[in-house]
């Protein structure tokens, strides 16, 4: 079976079991480590024969789901982990993104969906461009003015100081107060021919084990992790594998629909396939 993740350590911890042959019955697995953003590309416009499971971003789904079902465990739904949208300036006033130039690291992204949507409710009038760049381009951009703002994501949250730029929103926090839920991440498909049940139950399994024998897998994320330390790779995966990885649940679910479904009322996604993202 040919499955795409990637070297991140949420994503080795929790299908190291599945993928070593440590979950009882399952077939053997091809791997494929990619960044989400080249999976969401494989999902969109790739073939999908190619690849029977793989880790996406909730914004591509909308583009995928004729093709895969969204697997109801094995993802990333997370709090307290949202992007930041920062300037070079000590104002606060989202209206001041009005015709402003904003870089971000993706389009297909839950980051920019949840820039989107914060735009939309609170800027009035519109930003002017979107500038697409390497997310490790954007904040030296802000502080040199080659753009007004940069979206940023991961540990950008904990740096963006050290270049002398200023938080305008924390839009995990905004979206958080603003619904009640848990910003949706990575998502989990499958090919719809296929027994997503059984694949369902595995993956559930490979969660379990990599809970209950932490050391199993320790040395697979460290060996993916590159230059990431040991400590830094933990909460890494203290931070995004937590009950929804297990099942996403009515809440996880809502989650995703309120996400998805604004997206769509905003004309940021297509809303022609959203009623599959149960079945």
């Amino acid at each position: 079976m040919k499955i795409a993740y990637s070297p991140c350590p949420n994503d080795t911890f929790v299908f190291h079991a599945l993928t070593h042959g440590l979950i009882k019955g399952t077939p053997p697995f091809d791997v494929t480590y990619a960044d989400i953003d080249v999976t969401n590309h494989l999902a969109i416009d790739g073939d999908p024969k190619k690849h029977d499971v793989m880790k996406i971003s909730f914004a591509a789904l909308p583009w995928v789901l004729e093709d895969y079902a969204l697997l109801s465990c094995g993802g990333a739904l997370g709090r307290g982990c949202g992007p930041l949208v920062l300037t070079a300036n000590d104002e606060n006033n989202p209206n001041d993104l009005q015709g402003k130039r904003v870089a971000v690291p993706s389009e297909r992204s839950t980051a920019y969906l949840l820039f989107r949507l914060w735009t939309a409710q609170q800027v009035e009038g519109n930003i002017g461009d979107v500038v697409v760049m390497p997310f490790h381009d954007i904040m030296p951009a802000v502080q040199n003015g080659d753009v007004d703002a940069g979206l940023v994501i991961h540990e950008a949250r904990f740096t963006y100081q050290n270049y002398g730029l200023k938080k305008l929103v924390d839009l995990g926090d905004w979206w958080e107060k603003d619904t009640g839920y848990a910003i949706p991440l990575g998502a989990i498909i499958a090919r719809r021919s296929m027994d997503r049940e059984a694949l369902a139950g595995w993956i559930k399994q490979s969660v379990d084990y990599a809970w209950e024998h932490p050391e199993a897998s320790r040395e697979y994320v460290r060996t993916h992790a590159q230059e990431m330390d040991e400590e830094v790779a933990q909460n890494h995966i203290d931070l995004y594998v937590n009950e929804f990885t297990k099942e996403l649940g009515e809440e996880g679910y809502g989650a995703v629909e309120a996400f998805l479904g604004r997206a769509a009322k905003e004309g940021l996604v297509p809303d022609d396939q959203l009623h599959r993202l149960r079945f």
